[in-house]
């Protein structure tokens, strides 16, 4: 399934680092470019998918996996990968990963302030 995503995730050194800036000034968490998590989201199971959407808890879902910055706001969403895969799988196989990777121009590290 194609991945649904946000026009919001950050491109540019300055924009992932005001995101940081937002984690360490909010939260006291230094160096954070966002929180990411997946969602089950429980659906009648399609017909003739077998196991394909049944997933660890006994259910069938599509996960939806989203990327939020300190103030909650979505800076990506992937939706409508299939319930057996686990979050780590709906991550590695969706266009975030990829992007991060190689176009989104994430900085590079910086030290921790322990002041």
């Amino acid at each position: 399934m194609e991945d649904k995503k946000s026009e919001e995730v950050p491109n540019s050194n300055e924009e992932w680092n005001k995101v940081a800036n937002e984690f360490q000034e909010k939260w006291q968490f230094p160096n954070c470019m966002g929180a990411i998590d997946g969602k089950h989201v429980v659906l009648k199971q399609p017909q003739n998918s077998g196991s394909l959407y049944f997933n660890y808890k006994g259910t069938n879902s599509i996960v939806l996996m989203a990327l939020v910055d300190a103030n909650y706001k979505f800076l990506y969403i992937d939706v409508g990968c299939n319930g057996c895969i686990s979050d780590g799988g709906v991550f590695a196989n969706c266009s975030l990963s990829q992007a991060l990777e190689n176009i989104l121009n994430v900085p590079n590290g910086r030290p921790l302030d322990y002041t």
